[in-house]
């Protein structure tokens, strides 16, 4: 079949039952706690299976009006000054729909007390305030996509390269602004305001990630708004909303089926009983990987709680399981291995066993009507066995587990294997106030709070005698200690329409490894002083223009500062770099949106990984000052009442230009057997000039909608040396662009309750690289999937 007839025969089977949806008519009136009307409150009818929007606005006296298909809605309301609400509305049709009334309270004391997760932006009025570029990738654009995983929704937003790896994004590799993705280690990563990485302080490598299916919305800041989080904020923070208990009963139940054996079930239901909300979530997620003989098999739960203790306090809770029992292993192909069979995994006995027990207690006090107090208490654990027979595709296979291995011929018979195994409790407890007052009559916001942050890592590797052993001879046991206590305190002036926020943070780290083969142990500590300054001008109603300057900071792993063997301490500093960056947004009324940002990273420090010889006093060198600067475009635009009332349609379109990325100090090779060679001057590994992310869409007033997404990503390095042709074990190379085309159409049936959607990802079944860090990696092949969302 053409590559293009599925997607148009799909298109044609919605058009023909477009016009039979009924239209049904909601009504309301929106007014602040004082009674009065609000005129100009932008109203917003988004449809939560579908993936629909609907747009209106308060007339002079605070009513409006918006008519719909039947069906089930979020709807949400949000004028200036005050804060977001959002309900669940259904529209049956056949019937009278009652007028909503909808009371919206003073921002600041709402958003927090209200807002059940900790949103790091809140409503999209409040956005014109921050002193800082961000990115908001919401519930419809989620829905009307459909994504896949987290790389697919993560790349929608300017400045964001999401690399892929093993397909399911379960362990992320994502760069900001042409800094290294591996392993996620510069970006902060936040679940509902909390940190979920294994070892923020401690080792900030992203091995775990939350499915995205469970996620209603993604926040990405950058630039001096970044004051506020930490550690790890030289590329930005990155924050997913998970949804509120709702106000009354309702649930939802998504299957979904596909090629490589994907199957996927997903089942939500909340409501609120005697002022206590719930929400209970629980998905299997199940398919192939990239390559052959990959497997992926995880189940998720999450449960929240919501109660207000009194007038002005609230208590919630979340607490989640993750398990995850996959055939995965870390290696990639040789350059000889991918020209045979690009898709070829010759480790089949390979497998991983993942645990994650988590969770968080958030406590929200009005103190005065203009103070709130927000305390979380979270806590994780971690338990991951990886059973791997090579960690990269220079072993071939690796013979340090089993010296009579012999080769490749016996990989499946005498070669052994390596058994990382990993445990990771992290516990902490963050108050912060905010505060509204003024200065010298000007009116100021008050931001402050505080940190205690404590990890313990227990890691050992034990080496198998044969492919599918699952014990073996200790031959690595460490612990891994971190302590962390930090602070901040921003305010925000505001002189009219120009708001100006200074504000400082505090890092101090405490560290300490113990090898317990060896009986060594060394500790360490050190304090970083984090500042920034924001500006933010409201240039027009709509339109800001905004800068800012700010530190970056992203701590030395507990392995990179103490040696192993003699527990001395390595001279590193933090990585350290000065950020700019100035640009402007635009939004009117929700119908579009637009901003441009020019950012400037200058990359004081680079850690380097201390080597194995290393002791008391080594001095890396080789760590070096690097340079990135560009501009991030992002856009959005509805056109309603397109070709008439029942028509419309959509472009949403996320665009970084990278000229600059490069090494500007004194720079050597950190290539084995190439560190003589002076590499200043030379383009940084996986920084791409041009990533755009563009969809166009079309939408009926029935709720149906189809859209066409292209994801190009333009050619890059993968090693320091900017090495063209590939090396025979494939790490090395230029890695070429490529453009992915996805496809999605969604169709409410609402007599059913249900919306029927099918996608497909690489639509042309484009071969790519995807990486070469452990050798050669390809993305994922076409995925077509259908599934059904049927709410209850």
């Amino acid at each position: 079949m053409d590559r293009l007839c599925l997607p148009l025969a799909v298109c044609g089977l919605l058009s023909t039952a477009l016009w039979a949806a009924e239209l049904v008519t909601l009504t309301g009136r929106v007014t602040d706690s004082s009674g009065a009307v609000l005129r100009g409150a932008a109203i917003l009818l988004a449809h939560r299976a579908a993936g629909t929007s609907f747009h209106a606005a308060t007339s002079q006296d605070g009513s409006f009006r918006i008519t719909a298909p039947a069906g089930e809605y979020l709807l949400k309301i949000s004028a200036d000054g005050f804060a977001e609400q959002r309900r669940l509305i259904r529209l049956n049709a056949g019937e009278q729909q009652p007028e909503v009334a909808i009371t919206l309270q003073p921002a600041t004391l709402a958003q927090e007390v209200q807002v059940y997760g900790n949103q790091l932006v809140g409503s999209e009025e409040a956005a014109r305030d921050v002193p800082g570029s961000i990115a908001t990738i919401d519930a419809l654009t989620l829905a009307r996509s459909r994504v896949f995983n987290l790389d697919e929704a993560l790349r929608k937003a300017p400045g964001v390269y999401a690399r892929p790896e093993e397909g399911f994004s379960l362990r992320p590799n994502i760069g900001i602004r042409g800094l290294n993705p591996t392993r996620s280690s510069k970006v902060l990563l936040l679940e509902d305001g909390v940190p979920i990485s294994y070892a923020p302080y401690g080792d900030n490598a992203s091995y775990y990630h939350p499915p995205v299916d469970r996620f209603e919305e993604i926040e990405i800041l950058k630039g001096s708004g970044q004051i506020l989080y930490g550690p790890s904020t030289v590329g930005g923070v990155i924050n997913y909303l998970t949804p509120p208990p709702p106000d009354r009963s309702s649930g939802s139940l998504t299957l979904t089926g596909g090629n490589l054996d994907y199957l996927n079930g997903h089942v939500r239901y909340g409501n609120t009983w005697e002022n206590t909300g719930f929400l209970l979530d629980y998905m299997r997620k199940q398919g192939d990987g990239a390559r052959a003989n990959t497997h992926f098999g995880l189940n998720d739960v999450t449960a929240k709680v919501f109660r207000p203790l009194s007038a002005s306090q609230t208590l919630a809770v979340k607490l989640n399981h993750y398990g995850e029992g996959s055939q995965l292993t870390y290696s990639g192909l040789r350059l000889d291995e991918w020209l045979q069979n690009p898709r070829a995994n010759p480790f089949i006995n390979d497998a991983l066993d993942f645990k994650r027990v988590g969770g968080a207690v958030t406590h929200t006090a009005a103190l005065r009507p203009d103070t709130v107090l927000t305390t979380n208490f979270y806590g994780q654990h971690f338990h991951r066995d990886w059973w791997r027979q090579s960690s990269n595709s220079a072993q071939r296979p690796n013979n340090a587990a089993n010296p009579l291995c012999g080769g490749m011929a016996n990989l499946n018979t005498t070669c052994g294997n390596e058994g990382r195994l990993r445990d990771y409790i992290t516990l902490g407890l963050e108050p912060k106030l905010r505060s509204l007052g003024t200065w010298l009559g000007r009116p100021t916001q008050l931001d402050a709070g505080f940190r205690a942050h404590f990890e313990n890592q227990d890691r050992q590797q034990r080496n198998g005698d044969f492919p599918t052993a699952r014990t073996g001879r200790l031959v690595e046991d460490n612990v891994r200690k971190a302590q962390a206590y930090s602070a901040f305190l921003q305010n925000r002036f505001l002189f009219g329409r120009l708001a100006v926020t200074p504000g400082l943070r505090m890092e101090s780290v405490h560290y300490r490894r113990t090898n317990r083969l060896a009986g060594v142990s060394g500790r360490t500590n050190f304090t970083e002083w984090i500042p920034g300054l924001g500006l933010s001008y409201t240039a027009a109603p709509g339109l800001a223009v905004f800068a800012g300057v700010h530190r970056g900071f992203a701590p030395p792993r507990v392995e990179d500062i103490i040696n192993n063997t003699t527990g001395g301490v390595v001279e590193l500093d933090s990585e350290l770099s000065w950020n700019y960056e100035a640009g402007v947004r635009a939004r009117l009324r929700r119908l579009a949106a637009f901003e441009a940002t020019y950012f400037r990273l200058d990359f004081q420090n680079q850690i380097v990984p201390a080597s194995v010889a290393g002791g008391i006093g080594t001095t890396l060198t080789s760590a070096g000052e690097t340079l990135h600067q560009g501009a991030e475009l992002s856009g959005r635009a509805d056109w309603s009442n397109m070709f008439g009332s029942r028509h419309s349609s959509y472009v949403r379109a996320a665009y970084t230009w990278l000229p600059v990325a490069r090494y500007v100090g004194t720079r050597f090779s950190s290539i084995p057997g190439a560190g003589h060679i002076r590499v200043t001057g030379n383009r940084l590994p996986y920084a791409p000039e041009h990533l755009v992310n563009a969809s166009l869409g079309y939408a009926h007033s029935s709720g149906a909608n189809a859209l066409i997404e292209a994801v190009t990503t333009s050619g890059h390095f993968a090693d320091d040396l900017n090495t063209w042709e590939s090396s025979a074990d494939g790490q090395r190379g230029r890695i070429p662009g490529y453009v992915i085309w996805n496809f999605t159409a969604n169709y409410p049936m609402e007599q059913w309750r249900s919306t029927v959607f099918f996608t497909i990802k690489n639509l042309t079944d484009r071969l790519y690289i995807a990486d070469r860090t452990r050798g050669l990696l390809p993305g994922m092949p076409r995925l077509v999937q259908l599934g059904l969302r049927f709410s209850f």
